[in-house]
């Protein structure tokens, strides 16, 4: 080896390490010449047909009029969307128009438990619950589902929703809309589109639970608990009023990339490791680590580590901290924390920020919540956000995280989802979901084309430093660039 380089003597750990850098750097180069394999064909997708699916039993006249929550009360219009995929090996059992069926009457049975669902916005503070019904669309898409699974391109996957998100207000009536796409093998996508005004990532899971355990009889009813709005009493303040300026709300039309990262079992636990050996935390999470890694990167990536200031929000789930509130509770059940750095530093100091972050919901923050001054505490928590995302010196990274969330777990009957994919496309956004082993992490991330050149660039370095314990990064793929 050293005849070859300038290096002479070299160790055993750079030996190794170079050996595990270079297979890592192989990885990569063959996995971006598969995006487009041959033989992958991209079909059209063509809707063929749309209605309103009503609630199978009427709302009683006592729940027509559902109040929202003052946390309901300042979040903007907009929808959460996600897309759950069943292979035709899953769906082998049943027969697509069979599937469809099963579908349409378990969603109008689901929609009597979610009835606001059902309903339509009567002002700031109410949902009219008047079986309206939820937007169902059903669309054929020429291509197989596996190729989808495989090689995912976001211009297709945003097709499998019925809105298209791209993290503006929406003028859309419905609450809920649905899109199942039947691919030419035989299998399916059920793309869900949610309003944010009255839920949140969790009660979308919820929904989903509840929907598949009405479809699959071996599975406990899901009965949602509509408490939130006792808990978190609204205001109908006036001087709330979403900008629609902001950058969280309305994106400026800009050039954006979107890749997707999957971290493995054995990175994560290898980052684990470096937190444990770096640091006084002892225990940190998979949220903690893959977050504060990519938080780093992003860093770099934006050219302000060493003079700029960036922040990185993470909502925070009050399920399971407020004793009233349980997993089933409906609503936006959450308060967004936020991690500030200013300084050059290591990812791992970052992991430190996350932690304290985390830690200001707290339950003496949980006790101020339920008390006088919740209002108060609410609205500047908001207030809070909208002031650092108009600050012009300061970097806002939006990171969301769906892990531990039991999509995969999702049955309606034939079987559990093969993949569950989620479509955003706000600039500097980091989304993660749990991969197909749940061990693992896919983290999505929407930068500027230039900024995820750097970005990449950073987390290949940064995984060499990883090269003694794991490759970091399993799988990198160019999921869109537009």
């Amino acid at each position: 080896m050293a005849s070859a380089s300038q290096v002479k003597d070299p160790n055993r750990t750079e030996v190794v390490s170079a050996f595990i850098w270079k297979e890592f750097m192989e990885g990569v180069e063959e996995t971006y010449t598969m995006i487009k394999p041959d033989g992958v064909q991209r079909g059209p997708i063509e809707i063929v047909s749309s209605e309103l699916i009503k609630p199978s039993s009427p709302t009683p006249s006592e729940s027509r009029d559902f109040k929202l929550s003052v946390i309901d009360e300042r979040i903007p219009p907009s929808y959460i969307p996600l897309v759950l995929y069943y292979s035709c090996e899953e769906s082998a059992n049943m027969k697509q128009p069979e599937i469809l069926d099963c579908l349409k009457k378990s969603l109008s049975d689901a929609l009597v438990q979610f009835y606001p669902l059902a309903g339509r916005m009567g002002g700031q503070i109410s949902v009219n619950c008047n079986d309206e019904g939820a937007l169902y669309l059903e669309a054929k898409v020429d291509s197989k589902i596996s190729d989808v699974i495989e090689f995912p391109e976001v211009e297709l996957l945003e097709k499998l929703i019925p809105y298209q998100y791209n993290g503006s207000l929406t003028n859309a009536e419905e609450l809920i809309a649905i899109q199942v796409s039947l691919f030419s093998c035989g299998g399916i996508s059920i793309g869900i589109c949610i309003s944010h005004r009255i839920a949140d990532g969790w009660t979308l899971c919820s929904f989903i639970k509840g929907w598949s355990s009405m479809a699959c009889t071996k599975c406990e009813i899901v009965r949602p608990v509509f408490n939130s709005s006792s808990l978190f009493p609204p205001r109908n303040t006036p001087d709330f009023k979403p900008n629609i300026k902001s950058l969280a709300i309305q994106p400026p039309v800009i050039h954006l990339v979107t890749k997707r990262f999957v971290f493995s079992e054995s990175v994560i636990n290898a980052l684990k490791s470096q937190v444990i050996n770096n640091s006084s935390i002892i225990n940190p999470t998979r949220v903690e680590v893959v977050s504060a890694f990519l938080w780093k990167a992003c860093i770099v990536a934006r050219r302000i580590e060493k003079s700029g200031k960036s922040v990185a929000f993470h909502p925070v789930n009050l399920r399971g901290r407020v004793p009233a509130l349980t997993d089933d509770s409906f609503g936006n059940i959450f308060q967004m924390t936020s991690a500030v750095n200013s300084e050059e530093t290591d990812w791992i100091h970052l992991v430190e920020k996350l932690r304290a972050a985390f830690r200001k919901i707290s339950s003496d923050f949980i006790n101020e919540l339920l008390g006088e001054n919740g209002y108060e505490l609410v609205k500047n928590n908001f207030m809070q956000i909208s002031k650092l995302l108009g600050q012009g010196d300061c970097e806002i990274f939006r990171f969301n995280s769906y892990c531990r969330f039991p999509l995969y777990e999702t049955d309606f009957g034939w079987g559990t989802p093969n993949w569950v994919s989620a479509s955003f496309s706000n600039r500097n956004s980091i989304f993660m979901l749990d991969s197909k082993s749940s061990s693992g992490i896919e983290a999505w991330i929407v930068m500027t084309e230039d900024d995820m050149k750097k970005l990449e660039q950073e987390i290949s370095i940064s995984s060499k430093l990883l090269a003694n314990s794991s490759r970091s990064v399993d799988e990198i793929y160019d999921i869109r660039s537009v």
